[in-house]
């Protein structure tokens, strides 16, 4: 009898231990993001289908890494019976828990388009594309005729909903504004520009208007000032000081040497590789501030709210020069009002700029053995 209960006592545990395992195996597998394919896609699922069914098809798409854990998981914590059928577009990465929330919600026919600040035309007219399968420059695309981010490009240089705005203006770059919209699936792109230009209109308030007069610059001019500060920093306590070097400039006639314009130039020319080559430095085109005084034609990105008023409120400065601070590495600069004290900081910041490159160069090598 002893034996028998020891033996009993023994299945206990193991089965007390097998049950803790596969708890916590279904546990960490239900919480863990997963990678997928189909973020831009729509997934489709079927009236009627059952929980099982809906499983294996996510799981055949990759969406969902495991059969087992997420049966387990509906069997014992969760409730089948609430996944809904409809259209989903499922985030990458993803957890299961994750979609298995958004399926109980329920269909959702929007697509939500995030248009970071600083984003050219260019990269909004590609995440247009990417996110809009249905448009009219995506079916010219499929269909072979032209490339869809150059038919939205296109698109972008119908000018007449910032005319009273920008008359001189000779596409949208600058304002669409940088924020998250949410269309529905078969929105057009003139829906989708005109939502981020009317956004843009919401922000660009009659004191703005008021302060650009007084400044003597027009609307365009203050864009253009706004783009040239978001593309500059990252931080907002200093786009003002940022803003205080481009008029200073501006005033003694000196070149913007900002390198975000030769950037632009060669995402306009379809040339953009991720690097400032030589080529892009010696462009000849009026955006190239290296090259030529004064302010470029137009707009290099998109501006937020905080760089139309640093350009609309410049901090009174002495500042000609500024570089990346290296000491604390969050984006900021330091600033010169003279030539030999920037030269300084430039030999410094290079001096780091090959260190962070012999370390890349470095890890790259230990990675590839």
């Amino acid at each position: 009898m002893k034996r028998v209960l020891v033996a009993i006592l023994i299945l206990l545990i193991l089965a007390a231990v097998a049950l803790a395992g596969v708890s916590y195996w279904t546990y960490r597998t239900v919480n863990t993001p997963v990678q997928h394919a189909h973020a831009n896609d729509f997934i489709t699922i079927q009236k009627g289908a059952s929980p099982r069914e809906i499983v294996d098809q996510l799981v055949g798409a990759g969406i969902l890494p495991s059969h087992m854990a997420t049966m387990i998981y509906l069997r014992t914590i969760g409730d089948g019976s609430k996944l809904q059928a409809g259209e989903y577009q499922f985030a990458s990465p993803i957890t299961t828990l994750q979609v298995l929330k958004q399926l109980e919600k329920g269909q959702d026919l929007t697509i939500k388009l995030t248009i970071p600040e600083g984003f050219t035309r260019f990269d909004i007219a590609k995440r247009m594309c990417e996110k809009f399968p249905g448009l009219e420059s995506q079916k010219a695309f499929d269909q072979g005729d032209i490339p869809c981010p150059h038919a939205v490009g296109w698109e972008m240089e119908n000018t007449s909903l910032i005319r009273d705005i920008a008359p001189e203006a000779k596409n949208l770059e600058g304002y669409m504004y940088p924020s998250t919209y949410t269309f529905p699936r078969d929105a057009k792109e003139a829906d989708i520009l005109k939502a981020m230009v009317e956004q843009f209109r919401k922000v660009w308030t009659p004191e703005f208007a008021a302060q650009a007069a007084a400044m003597h610059r027009t609307p365009h001019e203050i864009v253009t000032i706004a783009s040239l500060i978001e593309t500059e920093t990252g931080v907002e306590t200093e786009r003002p000081i940022v803003a205080g070097v481009i008029y200073n400039r501006l005033n003694k006639n000196i070149p913007l040497g900002i390198d975000q314009t030769v950037v632009y130039i060669a995402k306009m020319q379809n040339r953009w590789d991720g690097t400032i080559n030589r080529s892009d430095i010696d462009a000849d085109s009026p955006y190239n501030t290296r090259k030529h005084a004064g302010l470029p034609p137009g707009p290099i990105s998109s501006v937020s709210e905080s760089s139309i008023k640093a350009a609309l409120y410049p901090q009174q400065n002495d500042y000609l020069y500024y570089v990346r601070n290296v000491d604390v590495n969050d984006g900021s600069h330091w600033f010169y009002a003279s030539a030999a004290e920037f030269e300084k900081g430039k030999a410094k910041y290079q001096q780091w700029l090959e260190q962070q490159r012999a370390e890349k160069k470095a890890e790259e090598n230990n990675n590839n053995q």
